[in-house]
């Protein structure tokens, strides 16, 4: 078999297919990613964070998935940057990379070329969003990108806008690419921007101080970054924001945009739990507890609330009074936060 020309048919399904970037490399571990993960974990920069460093001998090393594995085929599927959507009083955003599942039209491209791997009898298994692959490094290694000073991947012509997959194989195909050069240069807007100083180095982030994973934490909401997490809800876009690379035209904001990308607090702090995982439980939550929806949510009320409207009161109230310890004390700060330390 001619593999060349065999993994040019490969890249050929996943561009009509709607991939925007798409390379191939070895399944041999990640050494370097390995590396990066234990010093980080060691250093208690993973923050509790589970995901790929749960388990780095398997997240770095493919084979571990998919015994003898020789290639990975490493594709990215760009999204268009949202418009700005100013969320206003008593109203949370979501990241942009969290209004709707970016994965699946990904995970349907790949699966075309999974197939096609099959048909021709190797085995052949589709990785996104999944802790068993660290797939930035991958991404890097097959040449699509660079890794930018935020960690996050830059395509050439995408930025960041994108999410990342592959298709993992015992099929032996020549790898496409060497690593891409790095295109940021001497920025650090990235760096600068951040809210809470997360990117402590270029390349790496704090996990302890990273808006986007302390959404998703268990346990309190630290203390001193509650006023840095302003109208977030639900991850954390600043970094990608600011990025020159990411700057392209937006489509003006209409009503499906504000629908998707701001939440009303109060009205969430007044679901039930079947509603909240009913219409959020796409979301990471930890355990799937809607505590900690409505924790994130209290401390945004403490930030965006209107003082002066009585459910912004009343809700404070209730959550004030209620038995439950957490929810209780971040409805305490959201009423210092509000001048409202006297509630009747």
């Amino acid at each position: 078999m001619d593999t060349g020309a065999y993994a040019e048919q490969l890249v050929a399904i996943g561009r009509v297919h709607g991939l925007d970037a798409i390379g191939v490399t070895t399944a041999e571990p990640f050494e370097r990613a390995r590396a990066a993960l234990d010093e980080r974990k060691d250093a208690g920069l993973d923050g509790g964070m589970q995901f790929t460093f749960r388990n780095p001998s398997r997240s770095t090393d493919p084979r571990r998935t998919l015994p003898g594995a020789r290639s990975l085929i490493v594709a990215a599927r760009a999204y268009p940057a949202g418009p700005s959507v100013p969320a206003g009083a008593n109203r949370a955003r979501v990241a942009w990379y969290a209004t709707v599942d970016h994965y699946a039209e990904l995970r349907s491209a790949l699966g075309h070329i999974a197939r096609k791997l099959s048909a021709d009898g190797w085995r052949a298994l589709v990785l996104a969003d999944d802790n068993a692959l660290v797939d930035r490094e991958a991404a890097y290694r097959a040449g699509i990108g660079w890794f930018g000073k935020n960690a996050n991947v830059l395509l050439p012509g995408h930025g960041s806008w994108f999410v990342l997959g592959s298709v993992l194989t015992d099929a032996a195909l020549p790898p496409s690419a060497e690593p891409a050069a790095d295109g940021c240069g001497g920025c650090r807007r990235c760096l600068d921007g951040c809210p809470t100083g997360a990117i402590v180095a270029p390349g790496v982030i704090d996990a302890r101080r990273c808006l986007a994973w302390l959404v998703q934490a268990e346990g309190d909401f630290p203390l001193e970054h509650r006023a840095a997490l302003g109208d977030r809800i639900y991850g954390c876009d600043e970094c990608q924001l600011v990025c020159p690379l990411n700057r392209r035209p937006t489509r003006p904001a209409g009503d499906d945009d504000q629908e998707r990308a701001t939440v009303d607090v109060v009205a969430l702090l007044a679901a039930t739990d079947g509603e909240l995982i009913e219409t959020f439980g796409r979301w990471y939550l930890p355990r799937r507890d809607p505590r900690y929806l409505r924790r994130n949510a209290l401390v945004v009320l403490g930030n965006t609330g209107d003082p002066a409207d009585e459910r912004v009161r009343a809700t404070i109230r209730r959550y004030r009074d209620s038995d439950d310890g957490m929810l209780s004390a971040h409805a305490a700060w959201a009423a210092a936060r509000l001048g409202l330390e006297v509630l009747a």
